[in-house]
């Protein structure tokens, strides 16, 4: 028994089971009835692949996403979505969501500037001598006048750093120049009067 005439595509007129091809003239054209041929399995990624209701919940989102970001006007997104719902394949609906991006786009902050009443407000280092100044010049009430002259010499100096370097404690340097000088005015108003007095004796 002989089956070299007997070519894929042909009904079996042979007796038995038809063995496996191996001659060597090439596979006939798919011949069903003029239709079209059988696609290949492209597995998940194939455009032909029927489309789920996960797909096309999936591509509703991109499209409510797209309509959100103001990329669709109305009519377009609706007739978008009622597409995706009657697509039968994946290809179908890759073509709806084909020029937009997969998920909505993030936007940047407005840059809106912050009123300075907001702002935190950075207090500049208080000088270290308008303290020593304040400290001086309250001391000349226990002291007795005493730490007057320091409380001068240390309000001057502090003042003068804190024009050029802009530090805090003017109103410290300020307070010791007073108390110093009231404290210097009032030795100096006692040693007066004990040498009007001394004069006046003699």
């Amino acid at each position: 028994m002989t089956h070299s005439s007997w070519q894929p595509g042909q009904p079996w007129q042979g007796k038995g089971t038809p063995q496996p091809w191996q001659g060597s003239a090439a596979p006939q054209p798919w011949p069903g009835g003029g239709g079209p041929a059988p696609v290949p399995w492209g597995g998940q990624g194939s455009s032909h692949m029927l489309a789920s209701h996960a797909d096309r919940e999936r591509a509703v989102d991109v499209l409510r996403a797209g309509f959100g970001e103001g990329r669709l006007e109305q009519p377009e997104f609706e007739r978008r979505v009622a597409r995706a719902y009657a697509a039968r394949t994946v290809g179908e609906l890759a073509l709806l969501v084909a020029d937009l991006p997969l998920g909505p786009v993030p936007q940047p902050a407005p840059l809106t500037p912050v009123p300075r009443t907001f702002l935190p407000v950075s207090r500049p280092q208080t000088n270290a001598k308008a303290v020593g100044s304040a400290v001086c010049g309250v001391l000349c009430l226990v002291s007795f006048g005493l730490t007057g002259i320091p409380a001068v010499v240390l309000g001057h100096a502090a003042r003068s750093e804190i024009r050029s370097t802009g530090e805090g404690g003017d109103a410290l340097a300020l307070t010791g120049l007073v108390l110093g000088w009231l404290s210097t005015a009032g030795w100096a108003v006692l040693l007066t009067l004990m040498i009007v007095a001394t004069a006046v004796s003699a």
